[in-house]
């Protein structure tokens, strides 16, 4: 853990604020805060103790705000102390106390701003986990980059993270997954495309192929050089199979005179998933996105997840059967009422109960998802986090209803939506990858600007806006294009550092030991300022699931140093090195390594690489 002013200085407030109202409620001490005011003329910190703590203690909010006020002024950080409003008390902050900020980063580097308030809980942060079914595309780009770094941020913040990425192979659209695959395995062994053309298959086998991109041949090539003619499909006349042979074959092609297993069916569908996910995986690693676990709904389902998950929940007394009242929008004609397996969700905020068996007895989608939760809280995590695309948003909270009723209310979830991503350029949308078919892939968008500014703008937006990205934009070397800005300030500081090392060694050496009352200039202390407002911003966002603010802070601290940049080449003495006053370049030399580690270690969040110069 590294220091944190904002910890610091809410721990004396809330200690003055103790001994004003000895008799003060723990829960009204919990929710003092310090934070920077809205308006920095007011000073650099605002505290809400006297609006919190008034009530208990029978005391007018702009008396205790007083008082408080006179009692912090007696802190040696604190060179003002009044009084605002209807009780918050602004404090302004000793200089003195603020340049120390700057050998705390030099001391701790990169780790600079990591906490403890994570208190080392376990965290499963669950991410992508896309269907199987294709290429990765910007879609999954969006929640991927949200995932990675909110689960690289709760780390940062003191939690024992693990990152998942739940394998959905399972349900119908993985079984049409297997169909389109074994059409392509007809089509390769074949070596006749206008034998075995999609309408051609569709009518013989009385099925419908949903995947036809090219990404599939390759899953074809493979099964055809694997298994030869071995799982060709055949014509049969009727009467021609044994009855208990007919068991194993599809039965609507069967019914069209054709023969296919089910078990050929089985061994397409294994091994496209076993592909895709390998092409997942390759894509994912292009952009700098790893997971510590895979894990298979099926294997779930087959292991008996589902019957274990649902039998723990009757346990609980939270199953039964019953009938659903038919569904918003729908007319009594069209609903057809009947018994099923339900799920008290009601009793945990959710709307309606919610079904656990289809039809022919197997799980519902719900059900199955149960067992993954399980599957969770079974391996001790103690906080999940989802995220998920923003058309998932009705399923929020029937698994916040699941997840407390299997925990007992032990574990939280906690789910961020990503909205859709528009691909922009030359003004228009971008709607074609012709691998992919009809959308525009993830690897396409990383080959065409790179994998860090896929990353860093994915994160200029918070995850539920929706957003354009714009590919000529994102390459602009301008101050409106944030990846730029950052990178330019940190690359600005590692070229000052290296002039200075260029002319004297000496000057870069031990700066963490340096004196800093040099650094007096507005501009200057606006930039220690900002520099020490980090560790209060990883916390923030991390408590609110939030890595968007991280680009937020980034773009804020490469603004202020371009501001102070800039102040140099109009007043030459506030120039960095200068060689007439070796003492003062020396303090803004740990002024500016220390905004180069910060601005790593904000970028090593969002997992963008810092680069050492702009080209």
């Amino acid at each position: 853990m590294t220091e944190n002013i904002f910890t610091l200085l809410t721990q004396e407030v809330r200690g003055a604020l103790s001994a004003l109202v000895p008799e003060l409620p723990p829960e009204a001490l919990a929710r003092v805060q310090v934070e920077p005011p809205r308006d920095t003329a007011h000073g650099d910190m605002a505290t809400n103790a006297a609006l919190v703590a008034a009530k208990p203690a029978r005391m007018p909010p702009q008396k205790l705000a007083a008082a408080l006020a006179e009692r912090l002024l007696a802190l040696p950080m604190v060179t003002e102390a009044a009084p605002a409003g209807p009780g918050f008390v602004n404090l302004r902050l000793d200089e003195t106390f603020l340049r120390a900020q700057v050998p705390a980063v030099l001391r701790a580097g990169e780790a600079y701003g990591d906490s403890r308030i994570g208190a080392g809980i376990r965290a499963n942060v669950e991410y992508v986990s896309a269907n199987p079914t294709g290429p990765m595309h910007v879609g999954h780009c969006r929640g991927a980059v949200v995932g990675d770094a909110l689960a690289n941020l709760m780390a940062k913040a003191g939690y024992d993270v693990t990152k998942e990425y739940y394998v959905n192979d399972a349900g119908n659209q993985v079984a049409a997954l297997g169909w389109a695959a074994y059409w392509r395995y007809l089509r390769a062994v074949t070596l006749n495309a206008d034998e075995w053309n999609a309408e051609a298959a569709e009518h013989r086998f009385g099925t419908t192929l949903q995947y036809r991109g090219d990404y599939l041949v390759a899953v074809g090539d493979a099964l055809a050089e694997r298994f030869g003619e071995q799982m060709m499909a055949r014509r049969i006349e009727p009467g021609m199979l044994p009855a208990e042979e007919t068991v194993s074959a599809f039965a609507p092609a069967l019914e069209r005179g054709w023969l296919v297993r089910t078990a050929w069916l089985d061994t397409a569908r294994e091994t496209a998933v076993a592909m895709m996910m390998a092409e997942i995986r390759e894509d994912l690693a292009l952009l700098g996105v790893t997971h510590d676990v895979f894990v298979s709904e099926r294997a779930l389902v087959e292991a008996g997840g589902v019957d274990a998950a649902i039998k723990l929940l009757s346990g609980k007394g939270l199953v039964y059967q019953g009938v659903l009242e038919p569904p918003k929008g729908k007319t009594p004609e069209d609903w057809e009422p009947r018994e099923q397996l339900l799920f008290r969700a009601t009793s945990f905020g959710d709307e309606v109960d919610r079904p656990l068996r289809k039809s022919d007895g197997t799980g519902t989608y719900f059900a199955n998802d149960i067992a993954n939760h399980q599957h969770k809280i079974d391996r001790g995590f103690a906080e999940l986090v989802h995220v998920w695309g923003a058309d998932h948003g009705g399923y929020v909270k029937r698994m916040e209803a699941v997840v407390a009723a299997l925990s007992d209310r032990r574990v939280s979830l906690d789910v961020v939506l990503t909205q859709i991503v528009q691909v922009m350029k030359g003004g228009e949308p971008v709607r074609m990858s012709k691998r992919a078919g009809t959308y525009v892939t993830l690897r396409d968008l990383i080959e065409e600007v790179g994998r860090d500014a896929v990353r860093f703008t994915m994160l200029t937006r918070k995850a539920d806006a929706q957003m354009e990205f714009d590919l000529d934009k994102v390459v602009e070397q301008t101050r409106d294009n944030p990846v730029f800005y950052v990178q330019y300030a940190h690359a600005r500081c590692r070229s000052v550092l290296r002039q200075a090392e260029a002319t004297d060694a000496a000057l870069v050496a031990g700066l963490e030991a340096v004196p800093l009352d040099a650094l007096a200039d507005p501009a200057e202390m606006a930039l220690i300022r900002r520099i020490a407002a980090w560790p209060r911003s990883v916390e923030a966002a991390a408590t609110a699931r939030e890595p968007h603010r991280i680009a937020f802070f980034l773009q804020d601290l490469a603004s202020d140093f371009h501001v102070l940049w800039n102040r140099g080449r109009d007043d030459s003495t506030l120039r960095f090195i200068r060689a007439e006053d070796p003492a003062a370049t020396r303090a803004r030399l740990a002024l500016v390594a220390a905004t180069a580690t910060v601005i790593r270690s904000g970028l090593g969040v969002m997992g963008v690489t810092p680069v050492e110069e702009m080209r």
